[in-house]
């Protein structure tokens, strides 16, 4: 009974890691976005990819995202057009929770919340 407990917790702990998305953090000046709210540069939002944005199906779920044991949690409010698979376009007050905004481009996990 011990060693399927044992194997449930790891099989947990990897199927929770092929959920989260992996892919660069940049920022923006946001405004009005894809999902008609407009925001500013002190909100806590993002932008995602087209993928992840889903034609607008994730307007307004919050996701978490991390960067070296720092993390961030924010509204998705837009779509990033420029960004590859898995990237994310966050506010400069949400970018500067995890790097000076200096920095430009991070790699991050993040997945919903």
């Amino acid at each position: 009974m011990h060693t399927f407990k044992v194997l449930l917790v790891v099989a947990a702990s990897f199927i929770g890691n092929a959920l989260a998305n992996n892919g660069d953090a940049t920022w923006f000046f946001p405004g009005l976005g894809s999902c008609g709210i407009q925001n500013t540069q002190a909100d806590f939002i993002v932008a995602l990819n087209p993928n992840d944005f889903g034609g607008k199906a994730a307007c307004g779920r919050n996701i978490r995202v991390n960067f070296q044991g720092r993390s961030v949690n924010v509204q998705v409010v837009d779509l990033c057009p420029g960004c590859g698979p898995g990237g994310v376009d966050l506010s400069p007050a949400a970018f500067q929770q995890l790097a000076d905004l200096g920095v430009g481009r991070i790699p991050v996990e993040w997945d919903f919340i």
